[in-house]
């Protein structure tokens, strides 16, 4: 058995394909092949079904692949510790992060950060929270950033800052007249949402616990994957959404008049760094989490949590 071995049953239990995790390998198909199979004949047992499309471990592949994961995230600990040893400022980072957050919270400290340590390469996706929670699990993203908790024993949650809500309604709605909303105002078959698998809509229907199945009764059930384009349809006479309070930031005068606020406790969002409990790049992702901190607005960097209701 060799880490390459070991690296190579990952790729391809990974993309559950051979050429694919070939390329992603540098590699040749042949040469991967070869080297997967000599591993099984070596173990004597079968750790893929190739029958299967896409290819599938086999029961005991299963396990002998997640002990591989164990087996490369402790070898690759070593040069992790040489880094640090000689204060070396250097490597790549693989970044995950949510599509309500990253449009907002991104432009306020990535320039900055790559200013400041140019040894560090970025890769940054933007993914829904369980495409980013299975491929942490893959060790395929170092960190993320998305809203806790998530339930997950696969991770370890660090709580950055607590975003609140702000209602984003059209200038002809009757609660636009409000200065303030509350919470028992919010009637979900009026409410524009994003689309199945984004958290925010989970945590927006959250706070409307009690109009379970008004979704069934609005007369237009519109769903999107951006929050800019419900906006566009709330400046457009219709309806309303939520919107967190990163989003709101930015917004030119005209804009900034159809938001409002909530009574107190306002609804809020935990956003929190998310890495693999036997994680690597420590340093590095101290660096980032420091520079984010820094970088976003005070009434996110001192709230504290305080006299708030956190929704998820």
């Amino acid at each position: 058995m060799t880490i390459l071995q070991f690296k190579y049953i990952v790729a391809v239990d990974t993309y559950r394909n051979f050429a694919v995790a070939a390329r992603e390998c540098f590699i040749t198909q042949p040469t991967l092949s070869m080297q997967i199979q000599k591993l099984e004949e070596e173990l004597g047992v079968i750790i893929f079904d190739r029958s299967k499309k896409p290819v599938l471990p086999t029961p005991i592949g299963e396990k002998i692949i997640k002990q591989a994961r164990v087996n490369l995230s402790e070898f690759n600990k070593i040069d992790e510790i040489i880094k640090e040893q000689k204060n070396e400022i250097s490597g790549e980072l693989k970044i995950g992060i949510i599509p309500t957050l990253a449009p907002y919270l991104l432009p306020l400290f990535i320039t900055k950060f790559l200013d400041k340590y140019p040894e560090i390469q970025l890769v940054i996706e933007e993914l829904l929270s369980q495409q980013i929670l299975e491929k942490i699990s893959q060790d395929r993203l170092d960190f993320a950033i998305l809203v806790t908790p998530t339930k997950d024993k696969r991770v370890i949650e660090i709580p950055l800052f607590y975003e609140s809500f702000f209602a984003y309604l059209s200038e002809n709605h009757p609660l636009s007249e409000r200065p303030i909303l509350d919470l028992h105002d919010l009637d979900l078959s009026e409410m524009l949402l994003l689309s199945d698998g984004h958290c925010f809509r989970n945590q927006v229907v959250n706070i409307c616990p009690k109009q379970e199945g008004m979704l069934q009764k609005s007369r237009m059930q519109f769903e999107s994957g951006s929050l800019e384009t419900l906006m566009r349809i709330v400046e457009n006479h219709y309806g309303y959404t939520l919107l967190p309070e990163l989003a709101t930031l930015n917004l030119g005068k005209r804009r900034r008049r159809l938001i409002k606020t909530f009574h107190e406790p306002k609804p809020v969002r935990e956003v929190s760094l998310v890495i693999r409990r036997s994680y690597l790049k420590k340093q590095l992702i101290e660096l980032f989490r420091k520079e984010l901190l820094t970088n976003i607005p005070a009434s996110l960097r001192d709230n504290s949590g305080e006299n708030l209701i956190e929704w998820t």
